[in-house]
């Protein structure tokens, strides 16, 4: 397959190339990786995501495709990365004990950070597999194709573990849950 005008010029180091990527993918790999398990506080999805910035600027050479298989290749770069971490938290886990008395309490951002808590309680049911296609595809709106690169499964593999997650949460959510949900509509 061969380079889109922004893969080449990203390629060829053109900033313009790197800031539309950027804005394109961005926002998107944070917020998949804020729903992954990392295990570690101290790798923060951001912090994941500069990562896989770096690795994937020093890499762009071996990369082909279009802009936007770009974007399951970072993604499949940020979910190595994200295991990573996990793996070596499990390693080094100690427990320092409790500093939470130590920390200022967050500020309360409203009902859309309730509505956000609310939605990923109710992912949290799902087995990671499924959590992950759910929302990957349904939540963050990627295509299956390149969410099932990001996963590193199958387009079936992806397909079978969303529909089963949807059927789960189907059979898991009344429609009294919905209205519970920290910012749902009244009379819904």
């Amino acid at each position: 397959m061969a380079d889109d005008a922004v893969v080449a010029g990203a390629k060829g180091g053109e900033p313009e190339a790197w800031r539309q990527l950027y804005r394109a993918h961005a926002g998107r790999l944070v917020v998949w990786l804020q729903t992954r398990p990392t295990g570690d506080a101290a790798a923060a999805a951001e912090d994941v995501a500069s990562e896989a910035w770096s690795v994937a600027a020093a890499k762009i050479a071996q990369f082909e495709g279009s802009s936007d298989d770009f974007g399951g290749w970072l993604f499949g770069i940020a979910r190595r990365i994200s295991a990573t971490s996990r793996r070596t938290w499990q390693r080094r886990n100690t427990h320092p004990g409790e500093v939470g008395e130590l920390l200022e309490p967050e500020p309360d951002h409203g009902v859309e950070i309730a509505h956000r808590d609310g939605v990923r309680a109710l992912l949290a049911q799902l087995p990671p597999r499924e959590r992950a296609a759910v929302g990957l595809v349904d939540g963050l709106g990627m295509e299956p194709k390149v969410a099932a690169e990001v996963l590193g499964v199958s387009a079936v593999a992806l397909r079978v573990a969303r529909h089963r997650g949807l059927r789960r949460l189907g059979h898991a959510v009344t429609r009294e849950d919905l209205r519970t949900l920290p910012g749902a509509a009244p009379g819904r």
